[in-house]
């Protein structure tokens, strides 16, 4: 007769209610049928798109002086838009003359200009655009898309993050640790010195090396044995497996040595913009990296620039951050473009919130505070309406009237795009569903489709 552990008899009598009750007093999410892995796995829905580039511009931009023109409409002089805009492409969609390079896209760019988020504080902001959840540990979009879709490339990982400063932006928090993002350059980290550590060693010849992971992986399988419920453990395994493959396919990502001098030129790699608030963050090469990722196969690339904070010195602040990004961002869009990657690429620029405007006269030092009551975000490539501004706020831009958006909504959008029901895409902790949408869900933006 064969024995049953207590934990085997809870599965299986009663049709498993008693190991339900196990998992919730447990805080744990019933184990899966078969262990987590990073295989490509068709989508649910029928998609538009395959990956996601998230430009983040941590801080809060200056919407009004970027995409979301505020002219004077009124006698007297009010908070709008100080930067000069004017109409670019057949869509006519207003642009900064911040952004001379951006402008040449206008009619891929869908501008969101009545964003919307639960507060004005930047830790609780960030973390419930990364999360959807402003209070709580919960995974980030990347992982969420990793776990739902797997990755195309088995030599690397399905979601990396260039450039982050909160473990939270990569954190895939209740579900397996393979999902976690891979981060390249931490903490204001040289980003011409980051790499992804641990990779590459020249100690030993390949084959020894094989010979001794391989020894240590069966050590491993042999103690996981042991442990058929622990999922943390599974994922070490196939995390430390991934982490081995990476070895022949990362390094040559990362090295940008056969990259044409006019390709550097135009991404704008080692440029150092360090004016006040704007500090260096070598953003072109972000850009030339997220491209190569995408084109090998990662499906969720972050991109972290800094510094958006213009609490004083504001056009002279929010001019260098526009010159940091403005030529990358054109580049990277120039290239998904001619390879034809951007039919199934979403690329997404945003912040945690946006700013009130300024008055027009006022001196150009003066700063600019906080405003989660409408924003801006912009989305170009896989089935998004190219050309198209969505929301309308009223005269001052500080607050939505048409087209409110929040950041559920943009979840929501997001996942459908990528053929993902984001109701569905959930797992189960201390007997919560928790989910990219949160508890309050999301609703599509079909408006914005094409």
């Amino acid at each position: 007769m064969n024995s049953l552990s207590r934990r085997e008899m809870l599965l299986q009598a009663s049709c498993g209610f008693g190991y339900l009750a196990l998992a919730g007093l447990a805080g744990a999410a019933t184990p899966a049928a078969t262990a987590p892995d990073l295989r490509a796995r068709p989508p649910k829905l029928p998609a538009r798109a395959k990956r996601v580039i998230f430009l983040c511009m941590s801080g809060g931009p200056a919407q009004m002086d970027t995409f979301h023109y505020r002219p004077q409409v009124m006698d007297k002089p009010h908070p709008g838009s100080i930067a000069a805009f004017s109409q670019h492409g057949e869509s006519g969609l207003w642009i900064s003359e911040l952004l001379p390079n951006l402008a040449r896209h206008a009619d891929k760019l869908c501008v969101l200009n009545a964003m919307y988020s639960d507060t004005s504080n930047h830790a609780q902001s960030f973390l419930q655009l990364h999360t959807g959840d402003r209070l709580r540990p919960c995974p980030s979009m990347g992982s969420w898309v990793s776990y739902g879709l797997g990755t195309e490339n088995q030599n690397l990982p399905g979601f990396v993050c260039l450039n982050p400063w909160m473990p939270t932006v990569y954190s895939s928090a209740c579900l397996p640790a393979l999902f976690e993002g891979t981060p390249i350059g931490t903490n204001g980290e040289d980003m011409t010195k980051a790499t992804i550590r641990d990779i590459s060693s020249h100690h030993l010849p390949t084959e020894l090396k094989q010979g001794q992971f391989a020894l240590l992986q069966s050590m491993n399988r042999e103690y996981s044995s042991l442990r058929p419920d622990d999922d943390r453990l599974e994922g070490v395994i196939q995390t430390m497996e991934l982490g081995f493959r990476m070895q022949t396919a990362a390094p040559e990502l990362l090295d940008l040595r056969g990259e044409s001098r006019a390709t550097l030129e135009r991404y704008g790699v080692g440029k150092r913009f360090d004016t006040g608030r704007s500090k260096p963050s070598d953003f072109g090469r972000q850009c030339l990296l997220a491209r190569r990722f995408a084109e090998a196969g990662v499906r969720f690339i972050e991109l972290d620039h800094r510094d958006w904070d213009q609490h004083e010195n504001h056009l002279r602040d929010l001019s260098a951050n526009c010159a940091s990004i403005d030529a990358p961002i054109a580049a990277l869009l120039d290239d998904l473009q001619q390879s034809g990657l951007l039919e199934d690429t979403l690329v997404i620029w945003g912040g945690e919130f946006g700013r009130p405007g300024m008055t027009p006269g006022q001196k150009a030092v003066m700063g600019s505070g906080h405003n989660n009551r409408a924003f801006t975000f912009w989305i170009a490539g896989g089935g998004i309406k190219g050309g198209y501004t969505h929301g309308v706020t009223n005269h001052t831009g500080t607050e939505g009237l048409e087209g409110k958006v929040h950041f559920h909504d943009l979840h929501a959008t997001l996942l459908h795009l990528l053929g993902l029901d984001h109701e569905r895409l959930s797992v189960v902790q201390g007997g919560r569903d928790i989910r990219l949408t949160s508890s309050q869900g999301g609703k599509l933006i079909p408006e914005i489709l094409a």
